[in-house]
């Protein structure tokens, strides 16, 4: 099986958690899959969020529009994500600024005021992504983004999160995956729910890490919000598979799509 292989990057990445009640407004861990759809679609020119609203807005939206075009032409998309952070983890830190627009500097009675935002960023994150070439998606559109990828080209910059957040696009190339067997281990992100996990680390002379987070991985067509799945990244062996879990090896990695 082919695949298209990056590493993603950036100085700083903000993937906003969206049940937060306080004044900081807290990131994930890792680029989730909305969000990388979401990328790649900009980097074909696919619509996002923000014209979707539009239609909303000006009564245009119908049943084939429930989606943002990006999510709804790519959400079939089976990705692998490797996390480049200590055991999966960036350091994250929370920024300061003031919101300069005008519509946010007003309170509910329309006084002036000012409004200080409290975000937290991850630093330098980077990872290497796996994009499966299967039947998943429009052959055409997988075309057009095997090339824009492989040549640098994009009709609308790449973010990590937030147009605060540059994306770097690198080592770009295809690769030639065989189906794993007999997995021991798991290099990339994986469902928590696909694989059942020993006790003990694949590698003898290594300390056991486990990293689990709640991550968006599908969005629901009723307001399109986020549906969650719980993904690990862990050096524990691997004792059992389900049977839903898809699973490919590229040279000694073992990688999950999901």
């Amino acid at each position: 099986m082919e695949a298209i292989k990056f590493r993603l990057s950036g100085k700083t990445g903000f993937f906003k958690k969206p049940d937060v009640n306080i004044n900081t407004y807290f990131t994930y861990n890792n680029i989730h899959k909305i969000a990388l759809l979401g990328m790649l679609g900009a980097i074909i020119g696919l619509e996002g969020h923000n014209q979707q609203s539009r239609k909303i807005k000006g009564g245009l939206m119908d049943k084939a529009l429930e989606y943002p075009e990006f999510y709804d032409r790519l959400k079939n998309l089976k990705v692998s994500i490797i996390p480049g952070g200590d055991r999966g983890h960036f350091t994250k830190k929370v920024q300061v600024f003031n919101n300069g627009v005008g519509y946010a500097n007003r309170d509910k009675d329309n006084h002036p005021c000012n409004l200080v935002v409290y975000e937290q960023w991850l630093e330098n994150p980077c990872w290497t992504i796996y994009i499966l070439k299967d039947d998943s998606i429009e052959s055409q559109l997988m075309n057009k983004l095997q090339k824009y990828l492989l040549n640098g080209e994009c009709v609308y910059i790449p973010y990590l999160g937030k147009n605060d957040h540059p994306a770097l696009i690198e080592e770009c190339e295809l690769v030639e995956l065989d189906v794993a067997e007999n997995i021991t281990h798991i290099d990339s992100l994986f469902i928590y729910d696909t694989v059942e996990i020993g006790d003990d680390p694949y590698k003898d002379y290594e300390d056991v890490f486990m990293f689990k987070e709640m991550s968006p991985t599908s969005l629901k067509e009723e307001y399109n919000f986020y549906e969650f799945s719980e993904l690990c990244f862990t050096n524990l062996e691997v004792s059992n598979i389900n049977a839903s879990g898809m699973f490919y090896k590229n040279k000694d990695d073992i990688l999950a799509f999901y």
